[in-house]
């Protein structure tokens, strides 16, 4: 006799009352959301009616091609700082963790210069660098030899280039410590795995090392990104004045109305703040391939392939996979 008859037939009696499940009520959890949201429409409708925000004068300005110029850039100064900034700050790393140790030492002086004072002051002293160096000589120190000689320093000034270089110098000093992070967060025991199998230092950076420290060092380099782009409105120091700070204030110091103007900045760095941020989802996305022990579909149908068989088990594993195995 099967269960499902011996159940059939066994008294009433003995058969347990069902359970009579009732929600759990959170009578502040709505009155904590209803009061936040009066909140809001009461923010929104104020800043709406308020006429010191100067809507109209946002509307007017918001795809002005004089933003759309600050735009690329702002674009242009954060992409160029980020990348001089991660190749010296690999250097300074690389330094940090020498056994050299006047290299190490040079590389932590650089680091408490630029992480120790304000990038503001920074870029104020790269403004004026061409007026305290007006002439610049290459050559043999304490002799008349010379390779390079400039008698008027002033003839290179180029603002934006300035910026760049005091904005890279400056991040230089916090991605050499995020790239150091990420490399001592590999096992030592890796590189002597990857040694003993005959690979030589850079095959094991390449190929054992920097694979893994990538999981490590991908997204603080995403928050750094994000940060160089509005560090990039502390430019005005140099000065330099084409990013979307800058603009708002030039165009502000025409018609006088700097809050509709400082809105419209606000909103094109939220908008490419927004972008970066997706950018930097599936980067984070890719680097962590391999980091848990749960295969995904594609890998499941590789070993399928590999082994010969069509496991039952691949149809399960796609279906707890969303993606597909699509990574």
């Amino acid at each position: 006799m099967s269960t499902a008859e011996r159940g059939a037939e066994a008294p009433a009696a003995d058969a347990p009352e069902p359970i009579k499940a009732v929600p759990l009520r959170h009578p502040w959890r709505w009155v904590s959301a209803t009061i936040v949201l009066v909140l809001v429409f009461l923010f929104v409708w104020g800043a709406a009616t308020n006429p010191a925000y100067g809507w109209d004068t946002y509307a007017r300005y918001l795809f002005d091609t004089r933003f759309g110029m600050a735009v690329f850039y702002t674009i242009a100064l954060t992409v160029l700082s980020m990348i001089l900034a991660v190749i010296l700050g690999v250097i300074l790393s690389v330094m940090r963790m020498s056994a050299n140790p006047v290299l190490k030492a040079v590389a932590w002086v650089y680091l408490w210069i630029f992480r120790g004072t304000p990038v503001y002051v920074q870029l104020l002293f790269w403004g004026l660098i061409f007026t305290i160096y007006r002439q610049v000589q290459f050559g043999i120190p304490f002799t008349d030899l010379q390779f390079i000689r400039f008698d008027d320093t002033m003839v290179l000034y180029s603002a934006f280039w300035l910026a760049v270089v005091g904005l890279a110098m400056n991040e230089a000093a916090y991605m050499a410590e995020i790239v150091r992070a990420g490399i001592s967060s590999v096992p030592e025991g890796q590189a002597e795995a990857s040694t003993a199998l005959g690979m030589t230092w850079g095959q094991t950076m390449r190929r054992t090392i920097l694979p893994q420290a990538m999981r490590v060092i991908i997204p603080p380099t995403g928050n750094e990104l994000i940060s160089m782009l509005k560090t990039t409105s502390l430019v005005v120091a140099i000065p330099f004045s084409g990013e979307l700070y800058g603009q708002a204030r030039d165009i502000s110091g025409v018609n006088f109305q700097p809050i509709p103007l400082l809105l419209v900045a606000a909103t094109w760095y939220l908008v490419v703040t927004s972008v970066l941020m997706v950018g930097q989802h599936f980067l984070e996305k890719r680097f962590s391939r391999g980091a848990t022990r749960q295969l995904t579909g594609k890998q499941l149908r590789a070993l399928a392939d590999a082994d010969g068989l069509t496991p039952s088990s691949l149809a399960a594993a796609e279906a707890a996979d969303p993606s597909g195995g699509r990574r």
